[in-house]
């Protein structure tokens, strides 16, 4: 089919958030026809469907629906599988040589208009890949890479057009330093705050995560307009998708399976990731006897929970497969714990530590595979057990406080 884009639809951080895929999948469908589909990123990873379905869900998506992909954090090694790789772009992730890692841009025919499309990570993103996964791999400057990129190539186009993995704030900041930007399509931000925003002759605009909405830019006299919008309901999907749906399906009936009844606490409510987080680490600490816990809160994701805990729950919960090990502390943060903290929670977010405050004279903390690789130097020993258990202990056991007293012997 020979595709004439009048306008660019960009969805952003899905995260396999397909228990509701439909709407998604049935409107990029609809939009090829006369649209340029574009992601900014962190498609993978943040739920049961890709726990189980190990991406294919996500790869099937993007090769049948998408034309252009930015990197995420999530997911970053899908991204060089070849059918992703050749679809992605990307101005400021290179090897150690300097050699980019992805095509740094593309160059398409949109609404009459010459438009340059490329991505770009934010740093903070680029660090909060595992470390396994990006090793032999740099991220630039974002702002010195798109300066550097226009200005190699802006005598062939019209409009440029940025997919951004960085988060809003950051966003709005790149727009001020790059002005020749005409839109900014946001990532990585996890928040309600949507756009578009104007920066001068710059738009910022994000559609809504997890498979909610997107956004989508158009030329106009004198520039673009963009604006964000939500997936509409729909009643049937096109027979191309029916396999698609049919293979979410099944992974959808395995995901409503019960793993246990909720403790009385935790039912029928948003889960508060960070008191789960504050009961698990406690736990920890005393029941497998650590110096130290120190979890981040962003292992965890927020779910709706009724009175049973169901598979999908747990893996929403806990989307990432964390194990848990105790790390040997690097030599310059046995001693300097406040350091260490505010240094891992600028990296990672908010910190749940037990006890509190730390012991002055710590070698080790218990904490998770992801933090200890990352950041903690990489010398570990296996606590012999998965964030995932211990969350799903947590959520079905009665609190240690409701457990009925010790009565004697009755005999």
């Amino acid at each position: 089919m020979n595709r004439q884009f009048r306008k660019i639809v960009a969805t952003t951080d899905v995260h396999s958030a397909f228990g509701s895929a439909a709407p998604m999948l049935a409107h990029l469908h609809a939009a090829r026809s006369d649209s340029l589909i574009v992601d900014c990123g962190d498609f993978f990873e943040g739920s049961g469907f890709y726990r189980l379905g190990e991406g294919r869900i996500e790869r099937a998506v993007l090769t049948s629906l998408y034309d252009v992909l930015a990197p995420g954090n999530h997911g970053w090694p899908h991204y060089f599988e070849p059918q992703l790789h050749r679809m992605t772009v990307c101005a400021n992730a290179t090897d150690d040589s300097g050699a980019p890692l992805f095509d740094r841009l593309r160059v398409l025919d949109v609404g009459g208009r010459r438009v340059t499309v490329t991505a770009l990570i934010g740093p903070q993103a680029f660090n909060a890949i595992p470390s396994t996964q990006r090793v032999g791999h740099r991220v630039g400057d974002p702002v010195q890479a798109l300066r550097a990129v226009m200005l190699e190539h802006h005598h062939r186009v019209d409009a440029w057009m940025v997919l951004s993995h960085s988060g809003f704030e950051e966003d709005l900041k790149l727009a001020e330093s790059c002005p020749f930007a005409d839109v900014v399509f946001a990532g990585h931000c996890h928040s309600d705050v949507l756009g578009p925003a104007r920066v001068g002759d710059t738009l910022v605009v994000k559609g809504r995560e997890l498979g909610a909405g997107y956004a989508v830019a158009e030329p106009v006299d004198g520039g673009w307009a963009a604006r964000s919008c939500l997936f509409a309901d729909v009643t049937e999907v096109p027979r191309d998708l029916a396999a698609l749906l049919d293979e979410i399906s099944s992974i959808d009936q395995q995901l409503r399976g019960s793993v246990g009844t909720l403790s009385e606490p935790y039912r029928n409510t948003s889960l508060d990731r960070r008191r789960l987080l504050e009961e698990i680490a406690g736990r920890l600490h005393t029941g497998l006897g650590a110096d130290a816990v120190v979890l981040n809160e962003t292992a965890l994701r927020t779910v709706r929970l009724g009175t049973a805990l169901s598979l999908g729950n747990l893996l929403a919960i806990e989307p990432f497969g964390n194990q848990l090990v105790h790390a040997f502390l690097p030599e310059k943060d046995a001693q300097g714990h406040d350091e260490l903290l505010s240094r891992l929670a600028e990296d990672v977010g908010p910190l749940v530590v037990a006890p509190a405050p730390l012991p002055p004279a710590i070698r080790t903390v218990l904490t998770t595979d992801y933090l200890a690789d990352s950041f903690l130097g990489g010398r570990t020993h296996q606590a012999g057990t998965r964030l995932g258990q211990a969350v799903h202990h947590v959520l079905t056991s009665p609190p240690p406080e409701s457990a009925e007293p010790d009565k004697g012997d009755r005999r």
